[in-house]
């Protein structure tokens, strides 16, 4: 399919107490499970976008070469005034285009989406999200928690290399 990643993911990118958690999430946890134990590859900015690189059209290419697009939803990505450049992209691939599915970790509990923007609202409505509730670390690691079960039920099917 010309694809090179599984999924690209999208995520908050300032750095609070409450990021520390999600770039280790992003950069250690999410690799380790996806990558290492069930063989996805991800597109991860800040570790496949090189310095250097156009960041906008390097997003974009790298979104376009993608089966998926992961999008983990916290309070600070729903409460950030403008919407990083990356979710306007995957937002108008996944509705306008249609042709790149979204899976979405809620990371904390929400409450209520209404400060959500319409598209990822609209997205939730049609398929909910999938919520991390797994803090004991026992359960972050193991790719067969119910977490990891669900994510990799939304992911593509990996076909076997002969």
């Amino acid at each position: 399919d010309g694809k090179v990643y599984d999924a690209y993911v999208i995520y908050p990118k300032s750095h609070t107490t409450e990021a520390d958690f999600v770039e280790r999430f992003v950069y250690q946890i999410m690799p380790d499970i996806l990558e290492n134990k069930c063989g996805y590859k991800l597109c991860i900015y800040g570790r496949d976008i090189y310095p250097g690189e156009d960041t906008a059209s390097a997003i974009e290419k790298r979104m376009q070469k993608s089966r998926r697009l992961i999008i983990l939803l916290t309070h600070q990505l729903i409460n950030c005034k403008e919407h990083a450049y990356d979710q306007h992209i995957a937002l108008y691939n996944a509705l306008i285009q249609n042709d790149t599915d979204v899976i979405l970790l809620e990371m904390e509990a929400i409450g209520t989406y209404e400060k959500l923007q319409e598209s990822l609202r609209f997205i939730i409505k049609q398929q909910g999200t999938i919520k991390w509730k797994e803090h004991h670390p026992a359960h972050t690691q193991s790719s067969n928690s119910k977490f990891w079960k669900q994510v990799r039920y939304h992911m593509p099917l990996r076909l076997k290399s002969s």
